[in-house]
C-alpha cells in the first residue's frame, strides 16, 4: 500500500541539472548563484533586500537577533513550530503568547493588543497553513505601540494579502525551503526586508559577525582583512542550495496552482462531511495552502482518527502542538494553558491531510475515501 506523507517535495531532472552545474563548478557556498536566488525572490515578493540563509529556523534567527533588543519581551502565535518562540530565546527576550482566531488559526489582533506592556519591544506573527494574518490591524498596533513587526511566512511564499504577495509588510519577513514548503533547497531560509540598515546586519549575523562575505574576501579582487562587528553563526547558504531554489522558484506558480486544485477537490468532497469541519480562506488573501487541516468533531478522538488514517496509508500529523504545552517552556515560564482557550480547542481536534503538488487526484480521493471510512466508524 502506497503511504502519501502529509507534504513531500518535487524535483525533477532540471532541477538535478542546475545543481550539478553548480557543483561541477569553482565556487559552491556563498557565491554568486546565492546572489541570484536573494534577488529572484525579491523580484518575485516586491521587496528590496534578500538575506539566504540555511534554514527558515536561521531566518528567524537573524531577524530577531538584527533588532538588537537587549531586554524585553515579544508577542507572538503559540500555535506554530517551536522555532518561532525559540528565535525570541535566542536573543535573550522572553516570548509572550497571544491566543489565536477561531477560523483562520492566525493570531487574534485584539489578543495581541492585550498583552502589550512597556517591556514590549516586537510582534511575530505566522501565516498559519498559508493563509495571511490580519496584516493591516497588525501594522496598526505594532505602529501605534512603537513596535518592531516581523512576519515569519515560512507557510506562505506566494500568499498575497489585500492583491499584494507577502514579503514587504512587516520590517522583516522570514521565508523556509524546507522540503514540504512550496519551492525546497534541501533546507534553507531567507529574510527580505526594504530596511537597508537590517539587511546589512542580516548579512553579517549569518556570516559569523564577519562584515565581508567570502566572495569579496576570496575573490580575485579580494581584501584578505576583515572585521567582526556582531555576534553571528555560520548560517550561510551554499551555491547548489541556491541553484536549486532558482530552479524550483520558476515552477513555484505551477506549484501553488496544484495546491490550489487539490484543495477545491478536499473542500467540494467532504463539504457534507459531519464529523469534520473544513478550513476558511478569507476573500481578500491568496492562500498558499501550505498544509490542509480539518477539525474533527468534539467528541471523536483526534488521536485515534489519525492512528487509523496512518494504518491505511494517510500519513496524516498535526499542526500543531501548541509551544506552551512543552516541557522546556512549562518549566521556564510556567505558561497556562487555559490562558489559550482556542489554541487548545483547535490543537486537540486538528489534523492535517496530505497535500503536496506531486499527489494525483487519484491520492486525493483515495485520502478522501479513508477520512470518510474512520469517521464513520469510530464517530458511530
Amino acid at each position: 500500500m502506497k503511504f502519501l506523507p502529509y507534504g513531500l517535495h518535487w524535483i525533477d531532472e532540471k532541477d538535478i541539472e542546475e545543481v550539478v552545474k553548480v557543483l561541477r563548478s569553482d565556487w559552491i557556498v556563498m557565491g554568486s548563484k546565492v546572489k541570484e536566488f536573494e534577488n529572484a525572490v525579491c523580484d518575485y515578493v516586491g521587496s528590496k533586500h534578500g538575506i539566504a540563509v540555511n534554514s527558515g529556523t536561521a531566518a528567524l534567527d537573524i531577524a530577531v537577533n538584527s533588532l538588537e533588543i537587549e531586554s524585553g519581551e515579544v508577542i507572538t502565535t503559540p500555535f506554530t513550530f517551536v522555532a518561532t518562540a525559540h528565535s525570541i530565546l535566542y536573543a535573550g527576550l522572553k516570548p509572550v503568547f497571544a491566543d489565536i482566531e477561531k477560523d483562520t488559526f492566525n493570531i487574534n489582533p485584539e489578543e495581541v493588543e492585550k498583552k502589550i506592556n512597556e517591556k514590549t519591544k516586537a510582534i511575530i506573527y505566522v501565516d498559519f497553513a498559508g493563509h495571511p494574518c490580519e496584516i493591516d490591524e497588525l501594522k496598526r498596533i505594532a505602529e501605534e505601540n512603537d513596535l518592531w513587526l516581523i512576519e515569519d511566512a515560512a507557510h506562505a511564499l506566494g500568499a498575497e494579502y489585500k492583491g499584494k504577495k507577502v514579503g514587504s509588510f512587516a520590517d522583516i519577513t522570514i521565508f523556509s525551503f524546507h522540503p514540504v514548503k512550496h519551492i525546497t533547497t534541501g533546507e534553507g531560509g531567507m529574510c527580505v526586508t526594504d530596511d537597508d540598515e537590517l539587511a546589512e546586519k542580516m548579512r553579517i549575523l549569518r556570516n559569523q559577525g564577519v562584515e565581508t562575505a567570502a566572495l569579496e574576501r576570496f575573490g580575485p579582487k579580494g581584501k584578505w582583512t576583515y572585521d567582526v562587528k556582531m555576534l553571528g553563526r555560520n548560517y550561510r547558504m551554499t551555491d547548489f542550495q541556491a541553484a536549486l531554489g532558482l530552479s524550483q522558484l520558476k515552477k513555484l506558480e505551477y506549484f501553488l496552482k496544484r495546491r490550489e486544485e487539490i484543495v477545491k477537490i478536499y473542500m467540494e468532497e467532504l463539504a457534507d462531511v459531519p464529523f469534520v469541519e473544513l478550513p476558511v480562506s478569507r476573500p481578500h488573501v491568496r492562500h498558499a495552502w501550505h498544509i490542509f487541516t480539518v477539525l474533527v468533531r468534539k467528541g471523536i478522538n483526534r488521536d485515534e482518527f489519525i492512528l487509523h488514517l496512518r494504518e491505511r496509508g494517510i500519513g496524516a500529523a498535526v499542526h500543531y502542538i501548541p509551544v506552551y504545552k512543552f516541557s522546556y517552556y512549562r518549566e521556564k515560564f510556567g505558561f497556562r494553558p487555559e490562558d489559550f482557550p482556542v489554541a487548545e480547542d483547535i490543537s486537540e481536534r486538528i489534523v492535517t491531510l496530505p497535500l503536496f503538488p506531486k499527489m494525483t487526484d487519484e491520492d486525493v480521493m483515495r485520502t478522501i475515501s479513508v477520512v470518510k471510512e474512520i469517521g464513520r466508524e469510530i464517530s458511530r
